[in-house]
């Protein structure tokens, strides 16, 4: 892991409190296996104010390039639930792909739980859609 530890702008880690809580009823074992994993990573995480978040790190509207398992590389836009559109590559924070790239870096391997079992991860690339990245004085 880049920075030791799973990175979160504090306004996103209350937003994404919430996304969860609402969630809470997701039948799907996936769903919950990786919703309960992140909570467990957010208890440890590093929250940090906008200014002092690193821009190498998915959060959300970030652009993410990705490989899998098979040398599979995809481009996904993470975004709350509803505005997921996988036609138009933007995932859910609450998928399990989405839960599990938020709050990693470039360059970091991650392994997760999916509906077709365990899988690596490994994070090629994060954009900053403009619209995260404007910088405030939280």
């Amino acid at each position: 892991m880049k920075y030791g530890e799973l990175i979160i702008e504090k306004k996103e880690f209350e937003l994404l409190r919430q996304i969860i809580s609402m969630s809470q009823n997701y039948r799907d074992k996936s769903y919950r296996i990786s919703i309960e994993k992140l909570l467990t990573e957010m208890a440890r995480a590093k929250v940090v104010s906008n200014a002092k978040m690193p821009n190498d790190v998915v959060r959300l509207n970030s652009v993410v390039a990705f490989s899998l398992p098979g040398n599979l590389q995809r481009n996904y836009r993470l975004v709350t639930p509803e505005m997921s559109n996988l036609k138009e590559n933007r995932i859910s924070i609450l998928a399990p792909m989405g839960l599990a790239l938020f709050g990693y870096a470039k360059g970091d391997e991650v392994e997760w739980q999916f509906p077709g079992g365990t899988n690596k991860i490994k994070i090629m690339d994060v954009i900053q859609h403009p619209q995260t990245i404007k910088k405030s004085a939280s």
